[in-house]
């Protein structure tokens, strides 16, 4: 008799290519398991028309997936690490990382070949994130951002039927869909630095679930989590969440770890840009020490800033 173990996912046509990679991966590893997978909307889900930014709810596309996991009615969440919030609820772990695809963000317009460098003055550009809209008008002031929210297929979809220029988005979830014959250009990351945590699975559990915790290790990739322990205990430092712009890549090394972090106003003026190098051994202390000396050149302003807007509003 075959052990049954139940992944919970949100229900976007990325999400289910992501809870349906673990489930074969961990069937691949564990012969004597078989895996479900169960659909659970989250708020993010819901609530399409507004900006990220302006939610302000950093677990936007977790809580419900967490609630139903303490509640044991799914063993395990599969999540785009990038969506899963610096502070996870007691009780629940982050048990296992997959190996980390491509983390570059992708530039997709009418033309193959069209760079964030080439489009045209003044061109209009679509994305849902402050991170990128950050650093897309540092490098192009002239740029003219509009808002764009919804899964992968849809915002292509809602692109083909706009007179928009262009949209940004990220690398791992357009080739992970087999949409790459729509992406005209790649964006290397020292023109535009990631989410933290993008293009990696974060695999959530109970702590106290002994048997799936061992399971789960099975997929389970060192180098992905280092560097993600990295860049995550950045963004903790920095109190970031989705109404900051900050990117972020660690990168494990045979002489080290490496992270490289940005913290930007968000019109793009005035930008912070600094990296490090430690040792792998204790990943999280390296992050917060990059996060210190970002704030000592200055990001400290630009947050201050920011958190004083939001709780204004």
């Amino acid at each position: 008799m075959k052990q049954k173990i139940i992944i919970g996912s949100r229900g976007s046509d990325l999400a289910l290519w992501q809870a349906n990679f673990v489930k074969n991966e961990l069937e691949k590893k564990n012969k004597n398991i078989s895996v479900e997978i169960r659909i659970i909307k989250t708020k993010g889900d819901k609530i399409l028309g507004v900006a990220l930014s302006k939610i302000g709810d950093k677990s936007l596309f977790t809580k419900e997936l967490e609630v139903v996991l303490l509640n044991k009615k799914i063993d395990l969440a599969v999540h785009s690490l990038k969506d899963l919030q610096t502070e996870i609820p007691r009780g629940l772990i982050l048990a296992a990382v997959t190996k980390r695809h491509n983390v570059q963000d992708v530039l997709i317009a009418k033309k193959k070949g069209t760079t964030l460098f080439n489009l045209p003055e003044n061109a209009t550009v679509a994305t849902g994130s402050l991170r990128r809209r950050c650093q897309l008008l540092h490098l192009r002031p002239d740029l003219n951002i509009v808002e764009l929210r919804g899964n992968v297929p849809s915002r292509i979809n809602k692109f083909l039927e706009s007179d928009w220029d262009a949209i940004i988005l990220a690398r791992a979830g357009v080739e992970r869909l087999k949409l790459g014959k729509y992406i005209s250009s790649i964006i290397k990351t020292d023109v535009m630095l990631p989410a933290v945590g993008q293009g990696a699975l974060g695999i959530e559990t109970r702590d106290d679930n002994k048997i799936v915790n061992e399971i789960v290790k099975s997929i389970h990739h060192e180098n992905t989590y280092q560097a993600v322990l990295a860049e995550r205990a950045l963004l903790k430092s920095l109190e970031g969440g989705c109404q900051v712009p900050i990117g972020a890549l660690a990168e494990v090394k045979n002489n080290g770890l490496f992270i490289d972090a940005l913290v930007g106003s968000l019109d793009g003026s005035v930008t912070f840009r600094k990296k490090i190098r430690g040792s792998k051994t204790n990943p999280e202390l390296i992050g917060q020490k990059l996060a210190k000396d970002l704030l000592k050149a200055g990001a400290k302003s630009i947050l201050d800033e920011i958190y004083k807007t939001e709780r204004a509003k």
